[in-house]
């Protein structure tokens, strides 16, 4: 890495600036996905599941108003967009009420499950989905958008050629419902290849539809979020790792990732005209939680800056935004932001890993490194 750009990149880190015109590379941004990078859609559907979202604290460090994003500002697809100069992505839903979408559209969901929603429904635990609007869905509603961006073959060509996809991340709520519903790792792990299938599958349709360049996250590690910490606590000390995470709920993370990896290298092979990310968030969370002081989470790892109290002040019937809750003064020294989110400060840590290639693979800015 030269001189200047890594310089950039530590303006990046230390103010949230952009990286550089010079490195503008998309001009328009596509995301799918899920409550980690949803910036409106839940709330403007007027679903009732999760209302706090939709008034302070969240939103209160950036936005100083909710939003619609969980957590208390920006999303690692906000800090994509600054990286590379373009405003933050509309959701869906607002462009569908004339926003502009030139620079690209936001399809990501709070609650969205890579999986239909008749898979669980046949399972008997639909009742729990927060929506329906799973990632096939999704992938519905850009294909209706398209019309509006591009009129034929080549304009498309031309158009998504110079747009960056990011196909999640998705799939963790896939687990998540199933897991919270008392499903065990063994019996969700048969699960993964279906899931993993769906984020390929959507990846390999966007690549149909003219995506040359995209990124698809894993999973970031659940064993070390409050909400498995607090419902899943064991007395067994041997259950958790040197950084008090639920060890097998990490496993079952990396179980995930690995098969998604493989799936991404398969379908690179497919598509050798197209240059598909891996997006470590797993590997760029687990820096912090290794060294938080370093990263200046003086606060705390494991607790959750928002919450009702208990160990990692994450408590079901008092949750961030709920009676009962109470927020941390300062959510930069925190890296988790209600026990299932993070906060802008962690999300701005993986963002910085995924530009500057140290955890997107390959590079998310080839030219840079």
């Amino acid at each position: 890495m030269n001189k200047k750009i890594f310089l950039l990149i530590i303006l990046f880190q230390i103010f949230g600036l952009v990286l550089s015109s010079s490195l503008q590379k998309y001009e328009s941004i596509f995301n799918f996905g899920d409550s980690l990078s949803d910036t409106g859609n839940f709330l403007l559907s007027g679903a009732l599941a999760f209302p706090v979202i939709g008034r302070l604290p969240y939103g209160e460090t950036f936005f100083q108003h909710a939003t619609g994003r969980c957590s208390d500002g920006r999303l690692i697809i906000d800090f994509i967009a600054e990286a590379f100069s373009l405003p933050y992505l509309p959701p869906y839903l607002a462009v569908t009420e004339g926003q502009s979408s030139e620079h690209g559209v936001n399809f990501a969901f709070a609650g969205a499950t890579a999986l239909d929603a008749e898979f669980f429904y046949e399972r008997n635990i639909g009742s729990i989905l927060w929506t329906n609007n799973s990632l096939n869905v999704q992938l519905g509603w850009f294909r209706k958008l398209k019309s509006t961006l591009c009129s034929n073959k080549q304009a498309c060509d031309d158009f998504f050629g110079k747009s960056l996809f990011l196909v999640g991340e998705i799939g963790g709520n896939d687990y998540n419902y199933a897991f919270f519903l008392g499903g065990g790792i063994k019996q969700l792990q048969a699960t993964v290849p279906l899931v993993v299938g769906v984020i390929t599958n959507a990846t390999s349709a966007l690549i149909e539809e003219g995506a040359v360049e995209l990124m698809v996250p894993g999973n970031l590690p659940i064993g070390c979020s409050a909400v498995y910490l607090t419902l899943f606590q064991s007395p067994n000390k041997a259950d958790y790792d040197r950084h008090g995470c639920l060890k097998e709920f990490n496993a079952f993370a990396r179980y995930h990732n690995d098969q998604l990896k493989q799936a991404l290298t398969m379908l690179r092979q497919k598509y050798p005209h197209v240059r598909i990310i891996y997006a470590d968030y797993y590997g760029a969370a687990m820096r912090f939680v290794h060294t938080p002081l370093h990263h200046g989470f003086y606060g705390g790892i494991l607790r959750a800056c928002c919450g009702g109290g208990g160990p990692y002040n994450f408590n079901n019937s008092a949750r961030c935004g709920h009676t009962g809750s109470e927020v941390c003064q300062n959510p930069s020294l925190y890296s988790q932001w209600d026990g299932i989110h993070l906060t802008e400060a962690a999300y701005r840590y993986i963002a910085l890993a995924l530009i500057n290639g140290s955890y997107s693979t390959p590079p998310l800015i080839p030219s840079a490194l």
